[in-house]
């Protein structure tokens, strides 16, 4: 027996490290400070060199000491200032430019963070004079290093993994008092190390993670001070000391085995949770946005509420184990306690789940156009899942608490007369008992929290309904500023090297005189030289067209320097791309044409 619990143990080990894995190596988190506006804007042609570069996202973000990377239409990088924000607008990042800089298309790729600790990147396009072919290739230098991801995230759900089950067990042992306290110690012990092992690699890990750097680099004194000074490693670093505070004050055997009296046990356990919980609160979506104080205080108690109720279920889980072979080790109190405080957590994680899924969502339809939105449905559906498991388990809670309320068809009636009747069957083996019932059944409400806390934790990392309906209406021009309409079309003539995309830009893409640029790419994501290409547009509701744009060949991309739209509308643009004598292929694409 004992072999056969030490191999399910290893397993169990196991398999929650493959599991973090998975997690861990899935796809990076979504940003959550999203790009409002830029200056110049992505794609367009200047008549004169900026000054600088400004780029305005939907909440405040810091700066990293390499946030602005320019190259030149010869992949050559260009000397900028120092990166810093505008006056009083934390929201704005930008970084001045060389006065003279040359005809052609310069890229600049970014990359900063946002105010709940998440890295932000990408790149953008502006063109002085003219657009020019450019050979530049910086976004893979300013994306995420995948081994740095990967370890980041595995922690992060180590951590909330290990702090549900380290205060879920704190609350039980304080409120419900089992008699077999000690045994609980060795559990509590392995979340406590689990945590902090996963906050010291939060910690180590987090300038790569916000520079997209190597974990090579986590031991720099440079990287180890700018975290320390930063809000994100200040949180880590006070998690750590209240760690430390706490494994010093409850996690001694002595304590363990006397206990602590009740209300002393209570209010040290529920001051260093409340800290703890904090720690995360002010470092996620709660810590910008709209009425902060608010939902820091929503986010704290709901961090709790889940602890309270997952880390408890699983103490409880572990008591009712040790207690199978004689039932009566385990009193009634106990789980009758911690009914109550399964009942008072879950009433805190509706309130505030649905105030948190108001502030984060906006709308009702970003439940289905945004990814936050589709998974805080799933996350729904898991805990509507979780609480028709746990009403099961109350049923058996009531049952163990009263085992007189036993049903009718279970009790022996008492003969009136005449000869005894049989001594009742004996009752069923410890499987069948109402603890074993109820094991099974908290077993399975330990598996469904497990994947609530999942979702909770990709909820995290997820950018919210609310700031992503604010960035797609951000990406609207505003009225009266020109803004290139650019448009890819893929194509494939049959042929092993004879497909690609073209790359269209109709600038500014309004009725008028607009310059038309086209730019071909080949099978390995690099420009390719055709010997024709055709772009046509046509009006079929106003029978109007096809207008040529009479595109001619630049040396290395088409252009047309005049084309006139007469009339706004939604044009379908046809493409013919010839890339050899014989094999040629039209495509089309609608594109529409503001006034």
């Amino acid at each position: 027996m004992r072999d056969r619990q030490g191999w399910l143990r290893r397993l169990t080990v196991l398999c929650a490290g493959l599991f973090l894995l998975l997690l861990g190596t899935a796809a990076p988190a979504s940003a959550h400070a999203a790009l409002r506006e830029t200056d110049p804007a992505d794609g367009t042609v200047l008549r004169s060199a900026p000054r600088q570069v400004t780029l305005t996202f939907t909440e405040s973000v810091g700066l990293l000491t390499d946030s602005f990377r320019v190259y030149d239409p010869e992949n050559h990088r260009v000397r900028t200032g120092e990166a810093d924000h505008a006056p009083g607008r934390s929201d704005t990042a930008r970084a001045s430019l060389p006065a003279r800089l040359g005809t052609g298309t310069y890229t600049v790729a970014w990359r900063v963070v946002s105010a709940d600790s998440h890295p932000v990147s990408g790149a953008l396009t502006f063109s002085v004079g003219k657009r020019t072919a450019t050979t530049t290739s910086v976004l893979p230098d300013r994306s995420e290093n995948r081994a740095t991801s990967s370890l980041y995230n595995i922690a992060r759900y180590a951590a909330y993994l290990s702090v549900a089950l380290l205060l879920g067990t704190a609350a039980f042992v304080a409120y419900c008092r089992p008699p077999a306290r000690a045994q609980l110690r060795r559990p509590a012990l392995a979340a406590w190390w689990t945590l902090s092992a996963a906050t010291t690699v939060l910690f180590l890990l987090r300038a790569p993670y916000e520079e997209g750097a190597a974990p090579t680099s986590a031991f720099a004194l440079s990287s180890l001070a700018r975290t320390a000074t930063a809000r994100p490693g200040e949180l880590l670093l006070a998690r750590l000391a209240l760690l430390l505070l706490a494994g010093a004050c409850t996690l001694s055997p002595r304590r363990w085995r006397r206990g602590i009296p009740r209300r002393a046990a209570l209010t040290t356990a529920g001051t260093l949770s409340v800290a703890l919980a904090l720690t995360w609160a002010a470092s996620e979506h709660a810590s910008v946005g709209r009425q902060v104080p608010v939902a820091i205080a929503s986010a704290t108690l709901h961090l709790l509420a889940m602890a309270a109720w997952l880390g408890g279920l699983t103490a409880l889980l572990l008591t009712l184990r040790r207690a199978a072979p004689d039932p009566a080790a385990l009193p009634a109190r106990v789980v009758t306690r911690f009914s109550r405080l399964a009942f008072a957590s879950v009433t805190v994680l509706v309130a505030t789940g649905v105030y948190q899924s108001w502030r984060g969502l906006g709308s009702w339809q970003a439940l289905t156009d945004t990814a936050y939105g589709r998974l805080l449905v799933a996350k729904l559906a898991a805990v509507a899942l979780l609480l028709a498991v746990a009403s099961r388990s109350r049923r058996w809670t009531a049952r163990l608490a009263s085992p007189s309320r036993a049903p009718l068809r279970d009790r022996v009636p008492e003969p009136a007369g005449g000869p005894p009747l049989p001594p009742p069957p004996e009752p069923p083996a410890a499987p069948h008992t109402l603890p074993g019932r109820l094991r099974r059944s908290v077993l399975a409400e330990v598996a469904m929290g497990v994947m609530v806390l999942v979702l909770t934790t990709l909820l995290t990392s997820t950018l919210p309904g609310r700031a992503a309906a604010e960035a797609a209406r951000s990406e609207t021009p505003a009225a009266g500023i020109p803004a290139a309409s650019v448009t890819t079309i893929p194509f494939d003539v049959g042929t092993s090297q004879g497909h690609g995309k073209v790359q269209i830009t109709l600038d500014p893409g309004r009725v008028g005189a607009n310059s038309v640029q086209a730019v071909v790419y080949g099978p390995d994501g690099g420009l390719a030289s055709v010997p024709e290409l055709r772009i046509t547009f046509t009006l079929a509701a106003q029978r109007i067209g096809p207008l040529d744009t009479r595109v001619t060949d630049r040396g290395g991309y088409w252009a047309a320097d005049s084309f006139g739209v007469p009339i706004p509308g939604t044009w379908t643009m046809k493409v013919t791309v010839r890339v050899s004598e014989v094999d040629q292929v039209t495509v089309a694409k609608a594109v529409r044409v503001a006034r």
